[in-house]
């Protein structure tokens, strides 16, 4: 295969117009967020991520975990965590059966504003996703996330 083969074009023009539509909606929802909650899309990503812990076998998550659902690398996350922490969103504590283990859990504040910024996030989202509908080039990527479910994590 060569870099012009019309194939890899093909690709490379459906991942440009993925990473597009990727781009304009985190930019939207970004701005809407801060504007009106003072978070970034990745600060509501990780609330939102740990929100959904639970006590229990598997319901917390290890810090790789958390990654990964944030699309982070582990020393990013870490940090983003810190910073929620020091802004009384998030606290840590010790697992209670094994002292190595760290567990991150969102606080009362966090829930507060979670559930005060999600109807902000959804909206963003659905602005974002029809402003891309008008272009030719989005719509069909827009139909298909508009038919995704999201996996469930194991």
């Amino acid at each position: 295969m060569t870099a012009t083969d019309p194939s890899l074009t093909a690709l490379t023009q459906g991942w440009c117009a993925l990473s597009l539509l990727h781009g304009r909606i985190e930019s939207h929802i970004e701005r809407a967020l801060q504007a009106k909650h003072g978070l970034s899309a990745r600060e509501y990503s990780l609330l939102d991520v740990l929100s959904r812990q639970h006590d229990g076998e598997g319901g917390h998550l290890q810090m790789k975990q958390v990654a990964d659902a944030v699309v982070l690398s582990q020393s990013a996350t870490t940090r983003l965590v810190t910073r929620l922490e020091d802004r009384g969103l998030l606290e840590r504590y010790l697992c209670p059966t094994d002292r190595r283990g760290i567990y991150t859990n969102v606080t009362e504040a966090g829930l507060k504003l979670l559930t005060e910024a999600r109807p902000t996030n959804d909206a963003a989202l659905r602005e974002a996703l029809d402003e891309a509908a008008k272009k030719p080039e989005l719509a069909p990527l827009v139909q298909v996330v508009e038919t995704l479910t999201a996996p469930v994590p194991v």
